[in-house]
């Protein structure tokens, strides 16, 4: 979340200012691949999942040891998940109607409706549809390796399924590209409104397949943290969890000589190779903040993270570049113009994080 409230604007003006090789090189890495490739960015959203799998072993099992029915946490999943895909539309824009006058002298107009032109695929909708079915799959498995054979049965299925079903209306074309595979024809049948590029959207229908393997790629790791057992210390457990990470990264890039590594079509190389790295950085965090007790450090980026959604959301509907413009332009001015995006791009995740850390003071957070 710090990156999509401006932090990538902080090292895009660094790497300006100081022409400094690597923090170049990072400012490239904060940009996504057009189509086939990985860069940084496209992590962000697969790692968003990622840590929401995390998360669910742990209510799961609060839920049942206060009692809840499996009734219950059923409605919990779906309600969660469908509340994502609202939250979703919301934000492309559903409560955006159109005021149309009718030229009637007994009403002055009405709203419009008008569906076709909205898009209805979201980041929020991929998360909470993908999430949902794999909190379900979990919940109905009972051992760890039936569901890593539910993980790697829905990666191969989708594999499988792009690389011999074509696009039936340019069945001539690579079915890895995007006029030419099944996912993106499959949204253009079946998929209402509008393609975010027209013919093909990255959060379409048949990606949530994929994208509910992140998860559950994420549920294993909590529940992996969960288990406790004679002889596995903290350390060890850390070591596992980033070994496991290397070997899936690995599997990524060798997938990828004959299925590419792609975040729009979200495809299996893709969900290992981002998999691979979101555990290898979870573990990372886990050894330095839950095994060996640093926390004081994370205090900044805890204040962003403990209110994801909210941030999200109020970066689509609340002008921060504006109050970030009218508190701090008469400072950034005093300096030479070659400073003016780093500076520029400090004072809008500073008031962006000032609002976050008021809400966190008043222990105010939304949680779905």
């Amino acid at each position: 979340m710090f990156w999509i409230i401006g932090g990538g604007g902080i090292f895009a003006g660094l790497a300006s200012l100081t022409g400094w090789a690597p923090l170049v090189w990072w400012e490239r890495q904060l940009h996504h691949v057009e189509w086939h490739g990985f860069a940084f960015e496209d992590m962000i959203f697969p790692l968003f999942l990622f840590i929401a799998g995390i998360s669910f072993p742990f209510s799961m099992a609060k839920r049942m040891e206060n009692g809840a029915s499996r009734k219950s946490l059923y409605m919990q999943i779906f309600r969660r998940g469908l509340i994502l895909v609202l939250f979703g539309m919301i934000y492309n824009g559903l409560l955006n109607f159109d005021f149309v006058k009718t030229g009637s002298a007994s009403a002055n107009g009405v709203l419009s409706f008008d569906f076709s032109t909205m898009r209805f695929a979201s980041v929020l909708g991929r998360i909470g549809l993908a999430w949902m079915f794999a909190a379900l799959i979990f919940v109905n498995t009972g051992k760890r390796n039936i569901r890593i054979a539910w993980c790697a049965g829905l990666l191969i299925f989708y594999w499988l399924l792009l690389a011999f079903v074509p696009a039936f209306d340019n069945p001539g074309a690579d079915r890895f590209s995007m006029e030419g595979n099944f996912t993106s024809y499959f949204d253009r049948l079946f998929l209402p409104g509008k393609l975010y590029k027209g013919i093909h959207d990255p959060e379409g229908l048949l990606g949530i397949i994929p994208a509910t393997a992140t998860a559950m790629l994420g549920m294993l790791a909590g529940q992996f943290v969960m288990w406790r057992k004679e002889g596995l210390t903290e350390q060890r457990r850390t070591g596992y969890m980033a070994l496991a990470g290397v070997v899936l990264a690995g599997i990524g890039l060798l997938w990828n000589i004959i299925f590419p590594i792609n975040k729009n079509l979200w495809t299996s190389s893709f969900v290992c190779m981002a998999g691979g790295l979101s555990l290898l950085l979870f573990s990372l965090f886990y050894l330095m903040i839950d095994v060996w007790g640093y926390r004081k450090w994370s205090f900044f980026f805890t204040v962003i993270g403990m209110n994801s959604i909210t941030v999200y959301m109020a970066l689509r509907m609340v002008k921060f570049a504006y109050t970030a413009g009218f508190l701090f332009d008469g400072v950034i001015r005093r300096f030479p113009d070659t400073w003016t995006d780093f500076l520029g791009s400090c004072a809008y995740v500073a008031t962006g994080w000032a609002f976050l850390y008021f809400l966190y003071r008043q222990k105010i957070f939304l949680k779905v």
